[in-house]
């Protein structure tokens, strides 16, 4: 694909005497080429879909929970965390897990800074100050706490190989005293509504990616800001779509592209990436909500008649968590142990959930249909990649 041949900022020497990369403010001039106008056209399309669709399914809210873990998840393992949406969602529901409590506490503060950032923007439009208290959520702590959660950096950081310096890494982003001004550009632009809102949120989200403005959890925070962008301008009812599964399953496209853009001005290579994944992601929410969506359905004809009401109350629960134990039932819904044991029990005796866990207390339950779900890897253009 044709692109800019203009690299889109400048070379500069900063004050440590080391050459540090400083992004022109946005937006840059685009070359509307047949190639981006389909991916536009595409990813429009396709979310447009899931927009009208998605709020009609009759519980949008209830698979808002499972899909925010989801991304968070998947964001986190794009930075090295190694924890999966089952266990994050075991833990959740009360379920003794293997996994590192670190790895579990770093992806559940991106569960806290994602639903911060959605309760915020009914009060507080995104800028640079909801972009700090995003960051706040995020690092406070976890590893990296050393990186003055919700405060920008003060000192150069630099992208490299692991154990790479300022001399030889990958990519410098703006010295300290040109980041203000890199910032306060990129909040103009973010309120601008020139562009179309798909274009627009690819641009935000690199540009944000060149300036580094943290010294640690600048991807995960950029990738909240992608899914804060789309709420903010209504693109969907419900925030059912995230990118975070398209870039951690074509982590060297999107670290390429990035790189592609900041290197050789290579937007049109850049947009279309991102366009493919809007459109490759709505299709990928939309599926998986469906088919939750069936399921539940088909549980509440085989619940009913039931001479209590809480198990098909609990189905509305297990498309939020699937997994389940007695205790945490009776706990949520104010009732005796033996009357949440009774209801799980139904669901077991109709094969909606199963038993994953051999001890004698506190039993773990799980609807392994919905986890499986969840946790199937993300379909690209029909391919399924891990």
């Amino acid at each position: 694909m044709a692109n800019s041949i203009k690299r889109p900022g400048r070379e500069i020497r900063a004050a440590g005497g080391h050459q540090a990369y400083v992004p022109d403010p946005l937006p840059p001039a685009l070359v509307w080429s047949p190639e981006l106008v389909r991916a536009l056209s595409d990813a429009d399309r396709l979310i447009g879909r899931l927009a009208g669709e998605g709020g009609r399914l009759p519980n949008p809210h209830l698979l808002l929970r499972p899909f925010i873990r989801r991304e968070a998840v998947l964001s986190s393992r794009i930075e090295g965390t190694q924890a999966t949406l089952g266990e994050l969602l075991a833990a959740e529901a009360g379920a003794k897990v293997e996994r590192s409590p670190a790895d579990l506490r770093e992806v559940g503060n991106y569960v806290a800074a994602l639903e911060h950032g959605i309760r915020r923007l009914k009060k507080l439009p995104l800028s640079l100050r909801l972009v700090r208290e995003l960051h706040k959520k995020l690092m406070t702590g976890v590893r990296g706490e050393h990186a003055t959660p919700g405060e920008f950096r003060r000192s150069q950081n630099w992208i490299g190989a692991p154990g790479s310096t300022l001399a030889n890494a990958t990519y410098v982003p703006p010295p300290p005293e040109e980041l203000m001004r890199c910032l306060g550009e990129w909040e103009i632009f973010l309120h601008d509504r020139a562009l179309p809102p798909l274009v627009q949120v690819a641009l935000v989200h690199y540009q944000f990616e060149a300036i580094h403005p943290f010294l640690d959890g600048n991807g995960r925070v950029g990738r909240l800001l992608i899914t804060l962008f789309l709420v903010e301008r209504d693109i969907l009812p419900t925030p059912l779509l995230y990118l975070s599964a398209f870039f951690e399953a074509t982590r060297r496209d999107y670290y390429d592209g990035l790189l592609g853009v900041s290197r050789r001005g290579a937007w049109q290579d850049w947009l279309a990436y991102f366009l493919n994944g809007v459109a490759r992601q709505a299709e990928d929410a939309l599926s998986r909500a469906e088919r939750i969506n069936k399921l539940i359905a088909k549980w509440r004809v085989q619940v009913a008649g039931a001479s209590s009401r809480l198990p098909l109350l609990l189905l509305d629960r297990v498309a939020a968590n699937p997994f389940l134990t007695v205790k945490r039932v009776a706990e949520e819904f104010d009732t005796a142990f033996t009357t949440a044991q009774r209801a799980v029990a139904r669901l077991e005796a109709l094969s909606i959930v199963k038993q994953i866990s051999q001890a004698k207390r506190d039993k773990v339950y799980c609807a392994k249909a919905i986890l499986d779900i969840l946790e199937e890897p993300a379909r690209l253009g029909g391919a399924e990649t891990s």
